[in-house]
């Protein structure tokens, strides 16, 4: 069975950010009285958050929504740093990837 890697990334970012759980819930809009325990929840997998929490968590904690799907480490970071990137250099770097892709020398 794949681990789900939503709680995880989700963790990751936050602590990342140095957000309490009770804050980053109260920040996407949660009661006050119950953003940390159901925060906690996503990040120990029992629930998942819908798609329109999730995006708010994303821009809260400067991560991109894909972020919270990828499954290793280095995917996670690089999604973070492309996230970063001007559409320009992110054609560019598409471009880079598809050339070393298709180099078989390598």
């Amino acid at each position: 069975m794949a681990v789900n890697p939503l709680p995880i990334r989700l963790k990751q970012a936050r602590k990342r950010a140095g957000i309490t759980q009770k804050k980053l819930g109260v920040m996407i809009g949660m009661d006050e009285s119950s953003a940390s325990g159901r925060m906690n929840h996503y990040e120990k997998g029992r629930h998942t958050p819908d798609f329109s929490t999730l995006k708010k968590m994303a821009e809260i904690l400067e991560v991109p929504l894909s972020y919270f799907f990828q499954e290793d480490e280095l995917s996670a970071e690089i999604s973070i740093e492309v996230d970063k990137l001007s559409k320009a250099k992110k054609l560019r770097l598409l471009k880079f990837i598809s050339e070393l892709k298709n180099n078989p020398a390598e």
